[in-house]
C-alpha cells in the first residue's frame, strides 16, 4: 500500500516506517523535525533496506496535507505526529490542544477530501487516568487526568464520531502503554531534544554520564516498592502492531480499540536495576517529589490484541534495557 506516516521520524514512528518498508509498503513521511532529525530517514532506509519518501511539514496544515495525499496517491495513514510530554502538557495546554487535536482535525478533514478511509492512530494508555484496577482492558472508564491525556481521549471521539457517519472509514485506536528500547540494530531508537521526558533514556543518559542522576518522581506510591508502575513495552513490538492493525483494517473492513502492552508491570527502581545489569554500571538516583498527573500504577490487559490481531509482546524489559543502552553508545560516538 502507499501509507503516510505523520510524524514519521519520532521515535515509535520510525520504527513503524522500517517495519512497514520491511513488508513491502510504500512509505511517504511528513514531519516537521520538532523533537527529531532529519538524518532519521537514512538510518530508517538502513534498517529496512528500503528509503521512505520524506517530506518536510506539518500536520496543522491542511492544504498540505492535502496535496500530499493527493500528490503520493496514499491509500491509509499511520498518524503519530504529537506533543507528547505529561508534565508539559501542563505548562503548555494551549501548544498540546493546537498541535495534538488541532493537527489531528487537519489530517481528517485532508483525508475525507482526497477519499482516504484508512486510518491507524497513535492513543495512548494515559486516556484511562488513574485505573480502579490493573490490568486495565479496553472498556475501562476513560477519563484524562492531564492534558495530553485529554488530547488523545478527545482525538479518539472524533475518529469514533467521523467512523459512525462515514461508512467508508475505518480507523484504529491503539493505546500505548509506556513504549521503551530501540531498534537492535543501534540505529533507530528515542532522541529527545533537551531533558528526557522518559524514564529509561534518562536512565540510559545517566549510565552514559551525561546526567547526574536519575530524578525518581514519588517513593510514597501504594506500589511494592513506593515507585511509580508502569508497563513498558519494546517499540519493536509496538511498531510491529501498527502493521498488523492496518492489515486487519484492510482484511475485516471494521474498526478496533486495542491496548499494547505487556500485561506487566514494572517500578521505576525496576528499570533502574534491570539498566544497571544491561550496562554494567552503577546508576546513582534521588528521590524527589511526585509530578502532577501521574499515577501510582497503570499495565495493560492486552488479551483483546491477541484475539482480534494475533499480536502480544515478544520482547522483556532486559531486551529494552539492552536495545537502549546499545542504541545510547552508538548515538554518543556518533555525535
Amino acid at each position: 500500500m502507499r501509507l503516510l506516516v505523520t510524524g514519521g521520524t519520532g521515535f515509535i514512528g520510525s520504527h513503524a516506517c522500517a517495519d512497514l518498508l520491511a513488508r513491502g509498503h510504500e512509505v511517504t513521511i511528513v514531519d516537521n523535525l520538532a523533537n527529531s532529525r532529519a538524518d532519521v530517514v537514512e538510518r530508517i532506509a538502513a534498517v529496512a533496506g528500503r528509503r521512505p519518501r520524506f517530506i518536510m511539514g506539518d500536520v496543522r496544515d491542511r492544504d498540505a496535507m492535502l496535496a500530499v495525499l493527493r500528490g503520493q496517491g496514499i491509500e491509509g495513514v499511520l498518524h503519530f505526529a504529537a506533543l507528547k510530554a505529561v508534565a508539559e502538557s501542563w505548562e503548555k495546554p494551549l501548544a498540546y490542544y493546537d498541535n495534538n487535536v488541532g493537527g489531528s482535525l487537519a489530517l481528517l478533514h485532508a483525508m475525507q477530501e482526497a477519499s482516504v478511509d484508512l486510518l491507524v492512530f497513535s492513543s495512548s494508555a494515559t486516556v484511562y487516568g488513574d485505573p480502579e484496577h490493573c490490568p486495565v482492558d479496553e472498556t475501562a472508564p476513560r477519563r484524562g487526568t492531564n492534558p495530553y491525556a485529554r488530547t488523545k481521549l478527545m482525538t479518539e471521539d472524533i475518529i469514533a464520531d467521523i467512523a459512525s457517519q462515514r461508512r467508508t472509514f475505518r480507523a484504529a485506536t491503539l493505546r500505548y502503554f509506556n513504549p521503551a528500547g530501540a531498534h537492535p540494530s543501534g540505529l533507530l531508537g528515542e532522541e529527545p531534544s533537551g531533558v528526557p521526558n522518559n524514564l529509561m533514556p534518562y536512565v540510559a543518559q545517566v549510565a552514559a554520564g551525561e546526567r547526574s542522576e536519575v530524578q525518581v518522581f514519588g517513593g510514597d506510591y501504594p506500589t511494592p516498592d513506593g515507585t511509580g508502575v508502569r508497563d513498558y513495552i519494546h517499540v519493536v513490538d509496538l511498531a510491529r502492531a501498527h502493521s498488523e492493525a492496518l492489515e486487519y483494517l484492510v482484511r475485516e473492513q471494521r474498526c478496533l480499540t486495542v491496548n499494547l502492552g505487556t500485561g506487566r508491570g514494572y517500578s521505576v527502581l525496576d528499570v533502574i536495576t534491570a539498566f544497571e545489569r544491561a550496562c554494567g554500571r552503577t546508576i546513582p538516583r534521588k528521590l524527589v517529589p511526585r509530578r502532577s498527573g501521574d499515577v501510582a500504577a497503570c499495565y495493560a490487559d492486552a488479551s483483546r490484541a491477541f484475539e482480534l490481531l494475533g499480536w502480544r509482546a515478544r520482547l522483556g524489559i532486559e531486551r529494552m534495557c539492552e536495545d537502549a543502552w546499545r542504541w545510547q553508545s552508538r548515538r554518543a560516538a556518533r555525535d
